[in-house]
C-alpha cells in the first residue's frame, strides 16, 4: 500500500456525481455511483469481484449519528475463505482508502469493529482478498456528512497531553484457556488528524496528523495488522474476536505519522 492510494486527490471528489439515494426498501445495500468507477482500478486492479453474500457482511448504519465517529463492523461467516486482506473504503472521502487490515490465524473467522470519518453520503466497502484466490466485495451506504472535517472532540493541548495512552479490555470472565474464542477491544488515544480541519481559535487548518500502523498480538502471535489514514476516527477503538492461544497477554504497537510508537503489553484480564 502505498501513500498515494491513502491521500487520492480530494479534486477528483469536486468532478464526481454523488450516487443516488437508495430505494427505502433496499436503503442499507451500496447504491450505483460514478464514484467508484474512477477508484476501482486503483484499488483492486483488474481483479474479479465476487458477491461476498453469504460469506461476508459489513454492518453499518444507514444515517450515522455523528459522521465523525461512525461504526462499522465486517464479520465472516463460519465456513466462509479466510480473510488474507480486508480493505474499508469510502467512496466519497477525500481519501477513500480508509484501512487496509491483515489477520493471523487466531482471527478467523473475522469479527472486527472500528470507527470511521464519512464526510459525504456515501457507500462503505468491505473488499476482501481472501485465502482462495479470490476477491469479495460487500458493504452498506452510509448517510452522514462532515466526518472529515469535522472539529476534534479535544484543544490541541489535551490531545498532546494523551497522545499514545492506550487501554484494552475484555468482554468475557472465562479464565485462561488455549482454545477459546474471546472478544476484545484496543483503544489508543490520537486525535487523527485529517488535514481538514481548522483550528477553533486561529481558523487555520490543521496539519493531517493520524496513526498509520497497527499491530496487535497475543504472545508472539500476529492478530491482526493495520495500515490506516485519514478515515479512521479519532482515537481509533478496534473491537474484535480472536481464538486464545493461552499466551495470556495482547501486545499492541502503533506508530503515527509524525513518527512516535506507541507500544504497551496487556496481561489478560487487566
Amino acid at each position: 500500500m502505498t501513500s498515494a492510494r491513502f491521500l487520492l486527490a480530494a479534486a477528483l471528489m469536486a468532478t464526481v456525481a454523488l450516487p443516488a439515494a437508495p430505494r427505502a426498501e433496499d436503503r442499507s445495500a451500496l447504491v450505483e455511483g460514478e464514484t467508484w468507477n474512477q477508484l476501482r482500478g486503483d484499488v483492486v486492479g483488474e481483479a474479479e469481484l465476487l458477491d461476498a453474500e453469504g460469506l461476508y457482511a459489513l454492518e453499518a448504519p444507514f444515517r450515522a449519528e455523528d459522521a465523525a465517529t461512525v461504526p462499522i463492523r465486517f464479520v465472516q461467516a463460519e465456513g466462509a475463505p479466510d480473510v488474507r486482506r480486508l480493505t474499508l473504503l469510502i467512496d466519497e472521502n477525500p481519501a477513500p482508502v480508509a484501512a487496509e487490515f491483515t489477520f493471523g490465524p487466531a482471527m478467523q473467522p473475522v469479527d472486527l469493529e472500528t470507527r470511521v470519518r464519512v464526510d459525504a453520503y456515501s457507500n462503505v466497502r468491505a473488499i476482501v482478498e481472501a485465502e482462495d484466490g479470490r476477491t469479495y466485495m460487500t458493504g452498506r451506504y452510509v448517510r452522514a456528512s462532515g466526518g472529515c472535517s469535522a472539529p476534534a472532540s479535544k484543544d490541541a493541548a489535551a490531545a498532546l497531553a494523551a497522545l499514545g495512552q492506550m487501554r484494552a479490555r475484555w468482554f468475557e470472565d472465562a479464565p485462561l484457556q488455549a482454545g477459546v474464542r474471546r472478544e476484545a477491544q484496543v483503544m489508543l488515544r490520537h486525535p487523527n488528524y485529517s488535514g481538514l480541519q481548522r483550528d477553533q481559535v486561529t481558523h487555520l487548518f490543521v496539519p493531517a496528523h493520524f496513526v498509520d500502523t497497527l499491530d496487535v498480538r497475543q504472545g508472539d502471535e500476529v492478530l491482526f495488522t493495520m495500515t490506516g489514514g485519514i478515515s479512521i476516527s479519532e482515537d481509533p477503538t478496534f473491537r474484535f474476536r480472536y481464538t486464545d492461544s493461552g499466551a495470556g497477554a495482547l501486545s499492541v504497537r502503533a506508530s503515527d505519522t509524525e513518527g512516535a510508537v506507541f507500544e504497551q503489553t496487556f496481561p489478560f484480564g487487566s
